[in-house]
């Protein structure tokens, strides 16, 4: 991968490239920050750039041989580790087919879109124990080239003790001419010891404007319809693609937004309840993907009563709702919404009970829009 196929970070991309033409890499790197921004992606070019023949000031060339096996993920000498389903293989090699095929179709996606991809029974991965058998194995020997040797471990929230501590003394005695680029989104899972041993790379969040221009670039959305979809994905790739894949989700979520504020409205207890039913069987991932719209609805709401609609970015259809909507949407009870729907978001990640959750969401919405 090259660094111009990556959606933004350019000062990020400057650094990179004038560390390994300065040749100052660190030999462990943790690459911290969300997928959706571009963390693989990036350790992908900067691997890349590495191994290129004819590098150039800003990319690597993308043609030679090191590229074009850098490109396809089979260069001898570049190693990865992911989590995988202990029940389907222990170690990332008996996963590569579908690591390749993953990254194929592209750089930007998160653990559940990998375990989506690998396991119908959706268990959870694990960088295990046996992974760290074949890594070191895998380091000890010579590089197939002569060069650097490269290991890329992605979600490594997701590496077990006994890998993690393995981990740790390969960086105590790193090996000559390797360097181990560690991928994570969070460090609460990871062991300190490890994160003071790598050189930190933070990978910023994206800007409105470079993900509105990919969403616009790479799809036929509206103007408006691009608007709408980047205003409520936090700058993440990985959430745009998610959408996209699965565009009708978008008008459902709408009209189950709609019903929920207008059996709220009129206190109309039976449809609450009826509400409640029909969410809580649509799956984990769409009662996320609800609940992110229904924040996305909330904050346009404000700000199409508070900035005179200059800044709001919505869709007709959504607009043509706020018009009528947006006056239940105040100070008075903004914060109130946007607690409750967050909060149901966090415990839907957490498989709190969905019946129970999205019935108490209904009568707290009810509670909170005669607050206006």
């Amino acid at each position: 991968m090259q660094f111009s196929e990556i959606v933004g970070q350019i000062d990020l991309k400057k650094r990179m490239i004038n560390e390994i033409r300065s040749e100052k890499m660190s030999h462990a790197q943790l690459f911290l920050g969300k997928n959706g921004y571009g963390n693989l992606a990036l350790a992908l070019s900067y691997t890349q750039y590495l191994f290129c023949e004819n590098k150039g000031e800003e990319d690597s060339c993308g043609v030679c041989a090191s590229c074009s096996k850098t490109k396809q993920l089979i260069h001898p000498d570049v190693h990865f580790v992911f989590p995988t389903v202990q029940a389907i293989s222990k170690t990332s090699d008996g996963m590569i087919a579908n690591w390749r095929e993953a990254v194929a179709t592209s750089a930007y996606f998160n653990l559940n879109d990998w375990i989506n991809f690998t396991d119908n029974k959706g268990r959870r991965p694990i960088v295990g124990a046996e992974e760290s058998k074949e890594l070191l194995k895998k380091l000890s020997l010579m590089s197939f080239e002569g060069g650097y040797k490269v290991v890329i471990i992605w979600m490594a929230e997701e590496m077990n003790v006994t890998f993690a501590n393995k981990m740790l003394k390969t960086l105590e005695e790193p090996a000559d001419k390797t360097i181990i680029l560690i991928l994570a989104e969070n460090t609460e899972k990871i062991l300190p010891t490890i994160m003071s041993r790598a050189q930190l790379k933070k990978i910023p969040r994206l800007g409105f404007a470079e993900v509105a221009h990919y969403v616009q670039s790479s799809t036929e959305l509206s103007e408006n319809e691009a608007q709408s979809l980047v205003a409520r994905v936090e700058g993440d790739i990985c959430l745009i693609r998610a959408h996209l894949m699965n565009a009708e989700n978008e008008d459902k979520n709408r009209i189950i937004f709609i019903e929920l504020m207008r059996s709220s409205y009129k206190k109309n207890v039976l449809e609450m309840m009826d509400w409640a039913d029909m969410v809580s069987g649509i799956g984990r991932e769409g009662q996320k993907t609800f609940l992110e719209y229904a924040l996305h609805m909330v904050r346009q709401s404000i700000l199409k009563n508070y900035t005179d609609e200059q800044l709001a970015r919505v869709s007709e259809e959504e607009a043509g709702f706020l018009k009528n909507f947006s006056k239940f949407i105040t100070g008075n009870n903004v914060t109130d919404f946007l607690n409750i729907f967050s909060e149901a978001h966090y415990h839907i990640e957490r498989n709190a009970n969905p019946k129970i959750l999205f019935t108490h969401l209904a009568f707290r919405t009810m509670r909170f829009i005669h607050f206006a």
